[in-house]
Formats: structure tokens, sequence, C-alpha cells
């Protein structure tokens, strides 16, 4: 007979317990380097390190999301199927064309990536540069929103012939639209986190609707906090992939200074360790986006323990969007809903 799994309150105590017993001996030793002195100083030393840490935490925690709420945005016993970038395998990306026709092939939201203008007009566009999506060239931050409303976000897609002369809609547009279509919407944040938390919080004022339908996710820590700092009833997720600092999103090293090559293996064993043990309950964050060949349901009853909801990315083929209806039952985030794409996007 399988022994039985722990209660979620005890997998997260345990969990806790090492984290601060690492934490003292840690402190423990580093006391040992720099004094000669008895063991009582180091031994205390490593005591007053772990309650520092215990009370800062609790001091700068922001209180998770009332559950009910939670559940509104994404529904505990359905998987939901969220189109990656709008949905930019059967549309351009980020546009208003994306998002429809993400609701035309079976999407019940759409996750869509917020950037910022010259002039400071929040838009949807996932590059630091216009160059990819667009007919422009050049960093986002060097045009003006009127410039940017004359490029052509269709230029180079594989279906600019059915969707010719899209332009870079604005958050707001982009907002209107899938709140008329019923769609969930998964804000995708890649910094400017007081700029994005302004736009975003003020985005969800005007829309009431968006408590319930809508969730802000990012990479940056700094965005998560700074927006449920500034409006504590948006719900929020983390984005983590392992390795991310190393390697991009296809394994390959990314082109690093020599000490950037040294240095990145360990921020980035510090990241997934500050992800799994603390980042989460300090954002009081309600779930958790995890790349995709990171999921297991050992990993799904992880953050199920803590109360964190999972949402995996890119999920491309049929074979694993079957797997993550029928297995896993998870949400997940897909470049195509009309099909089976094997393009996985970062």
């Amino acid at each position: 007979m399988a022994a039985p799994l722990a209660s979620p309150i005890h997998s997260v105590v345990a969990a806790a317990t090492i984290d601060l017993a690492v934490l003292f001996l840690t402190s423990y030793f580093l006391a040992n380097l720099v004094c000669s002195s008895s063991g009582t100083k180091q031994f205390f030393a490593g005591v007053s390190t772990v309650v520092v840490a215990i009370v800062i935490i609790h001091a700068v925690r922001i209180p998770p999301v009332d559950r009910s709420v939670v559940d509104k945005v994404l529904p505990p016993n359905k998987v939901l199927i969220v189109g990656h970038r709008g949905g930019g395998y059967d549309a351009p990306e980020n546009t208003i064309a994306a998002i429809r026709e993400s609701k035309k092939n079976g999407a019940d939201g759409v996750e869509i990536d917020l950037e910022f203008t010259k002039d400071g007009v929040p838009i949807l566009l996932h590059d630091a540069t216009v160059d990819r999506t667009t007919d422009g060239q050049g960093p986002i931050k060097s045009f003006t929103f009127q410039e940017v409303r004359k490029l052509n976000a269709s230029h180079g897609h594989r279906l600019s012939e059915k969707f010719p002369n899209e332009q870079v809609p604005t958050l707001e547009e982009a907002t209107e639209e899938c709140l008329n279509l019923g769609l969930k919407i998964f804000y995708d944040v890649k910094g400017n986190a007081r700029q994005a938390a302004k736009a975003l919080t003020e985005l969800f004022k005007k829309h009431p609707s968006l408590y319930e339908n809508a969730a802000v996710c990012s990479f940056y820590p700094d965005v998560i906090y700074m927006v449920r700092m500034t409006d504590p009833s948006i719900v929020t997720a983390l984005t983590h992939r392992p390795g991310d600092l190393t390697y991009d999103i296809t394994g390959k090293p990314r082109d690093l200074e020599w000490w950037q090559r040294h240095t990145a293996p360990l921020a980035d064993m510090f990241i997934h360790w500050a992800h799994h043990s603390w980042l989460w309950y300090v954002c009081g964050n309600s779930a958790f986006v995890i790349w995709k060949n990171e999921m297991s349901q050992q990993v799904k009853a992880f953050w199920a323990h803590r109360g964190i909801q999972l949402i995996s990315w890119t999920v491309n083929s049929a074979t694993e969007k079957k797997l993550y209806e029928d297995f896993l039952k998870t949400n997940y985030i897909t470049d195509c809903l009309s099909g089976d794409c094997h393009e996985s996007k970062n």
C-alpha cells in the first residue's frame, strides 16, 4: 500500500523549515570564517539571521487575492486554452486579428504583451524592437504612438495576405476587444515596473470586470510586486524558465561576456530557488507560469500545496495538448488554436 501524501500545510511547513535551516547553517559557517571566538556567537549569529529573514518576509509580504476571485480568473475544474501573443501562429501576433482568430478557434483567453512607445502610450508588442513583427526598424522606445500606428503589424507573418495591414493595437483597444469577446486576458509584462503598474491598475479600475477575468504575468518579480502594491486585488503570476539567463529558449548558450558566463549559472540557481521558496509568498501570487519542459504531476502537486495554479507555455503539438487536457489537466498557452504547430516561441 502506498504511503499517504503529506497534507498541503505540512508540505509547505517542511519546505520552509529546510530553507530556514540552510539559512541558519550558512550564517553559522560564515560567522565562523570571520570570527575566531567561541561557537556561541556564531550560533546566535545564525539564529539572528533566521529571525531577521522571517520578520522581513512577513513585513513586506502582500496577501494573495481571495480564492473566490482567483477561481473566476482561473476556474479550478477547467483547463484554460490560451492564445500565445494573442494567437500568433493563426494571425499576426499581438493584433486585434489574432485575438479574434483565437476566439473563433475556441480559445478561453489570450496572453498579450505590454510595451510602451516613446511618448508613453501602452501598446501590444513582444520585442524591444519593431523589426521582427512590423515593416519598421528600431527600438520601440524610439517611436511615438503616431509613428507606431503607421507600421504594418502583418509584415513577415505567414498569413499576411489573409490579414493585410494590421495595426499595432493599444492596450485599451486589445482589452476592450477581449472583454467584448468574452476572453480571459493574461497581460505579459517585460519590464518598466512603475510604468506598467500605473497603466494596468488604471486599466483595471476603468474596466472592473478585469478583476475576475484577467491576470498580470511577468518574469520580473519587481513588476509583479509593484502591481500588487498598487492594487492588491489584481491576480498575478510569476513566469519562470530554469536557466533563462544562461540559455535561450532553444537550449543554446547565450552570447555573454566572459564574466557573465561564469555568474549566469549561479544567478539562475538562485532565481530558481527563490521562485520555489519565497518569491511567490512575498508577492502574494495566485498562479505560476511554467515552462512546459518542467511540467509534471509532482510539480503540479508542489504548487497546489501552496495554493498556486499553473499555466504552462508554449504547448503547440497535438500530443502535448492532449497530455495537458486529459492527463495533467493544467492550463496551457499555445501559439496555434486551429491545429498543430511545432514552432516554440519564448
